[in-house]
């Protein structure tokens, strides 16, 4: 275990980096005692990670074991292989997107290429357009077939309508990032896009909202509603506070009640700024969070402490459910 906390040392992580990493996923550091860990390290090294581009990957890691991890990547490995991907893209994708791939069981190969009506050839193509659509392939989920070639031209031209209408000017190149940026079908991100209007805000708010923060469009509906729910009848704000930050639908439900309870809880205790905005208390990382706010109250870090274990525990009891 200390020959891997050198190894992260190494990699140019802080100490209080670490600890706040090692604080979220123990695991890293004690399953196996580390040694699945390297064997993980070992793993992205082999596709062309550099030691200072693995360290940083860490510190985003998935809420999921470190040997499931490696399982999920050497899966997929055998599966991009089983589809003949190029190694060359092969070793691009699995590097663009480990996290991704790390947290996905996959089906294996040739179910899902009976399943979606395809060859391999255009499955390999679809992926590498859109590697998010991986969540979807995973063990366990339904599966329906690919739209055809004619489907997915009918699909462009619905999202070039769309991004017309919300102002963007035809074959420019903010269109053209805009495109890249937007999953999903043109009729899907309008009704995204009407969903959000119909909490009370008006078309060109939204309307900047998107252009501001593009990925909102890229969830769906009922997620979308949990969040914005969250916001407005759990947690007592206006719907104008979204506009502001629109990027608050990009986090997670678990953080920005973490974060909000533990900031109504500091204003209680006459310990915070009683109008922060929502941006800041949200949008910092947890270790300037707790720097700069849990630790004004000798109390502060066992109420944060005590906050996380209620609202992540609350998470896992429904995953499992």
């Amino acid at each position: 275990m200390l020959e891997l906390l050198c190894l992260f040392s190494k990699m140019g992580l802080t100490d209080a980096e670490m600890a706040e990493m090692l604080g979220q996923h123990p695991d890293i550091l004690f399953e196996d005692s580390g040694d699945r860990t390297i064997l993980l390290i070992g793993f992205l090294l082999k596709f062309g990670y550099s030691m200072n581009q693995i360290g940083p990957m860490f510190l985003q890691f998935p809420q999921v074991q470190v040997g499931k991890f490696v399982s999920n990547l050497r899966r997929c490995f055998g599966f991009l292989n089983e589809i003949e991907m190029e190694t060359t893209k092969m070793g691009n994708f699995l590097r663009s997107h480990t996290l991704l791939v790390g947290s996905c069981c996959l089906k294996s190969a040739n179910s899902l290429l009976t399943y979606l009506c395809v060859g391999k050839k255009r499955l390999c193509s679809y992926i590498q357009k859109n590697p998010h659509e991986l969540k979807n392939f995973v063990l366990g989920a339904k599966v329906e077939r690919l739209p055809s070639l004619e489907e997915d031209s009918e699909s462009k031209l619905h999202k070039n309508k769309f991004l017309l209408n919300l102002g963007y000017v035809e074959d420019s190149n903010e269109m053209k990032k805009a495109l890249k940026v937007f999953r999903g079908k043109g009729g899907e991100l309008q009704e995204r896009f009407d969903f959000i209007m119909s909490y009370g805000l008006e078309h060109d708010e939204v309307r900047e909202m998107v252009k501001v923060s593009p990925q909102i469009l890229n969830q769906t509906k009922s997620v979308i509603q949990t969040k914005i729910d969250l916001l407005v009848k759990e947690l007592g704000y206006p719907i104008s506070a979204l506009w502001v930050f629109p990027s608050l639908l990009n986090y997670t439900v678990e953080r920005v009640k973490h974060r909000v309870s533990m900031y109504d809880w500091l204003k209680s205790q006459g310990m915070a700024d009683p109008v922060l905005a929502l941006s800041t208390i949200v949008a910092c990382s947890e270790t300037q969070f707790v720097k700069q706010y849990v630790n004004r109250h000798p109390n502060g870090p066992e109420a944060w402490q005590d906050l996380k274990k209620k609202i992540f525990s609350k998470q896992t009891n429904n995953i499992h459910s």
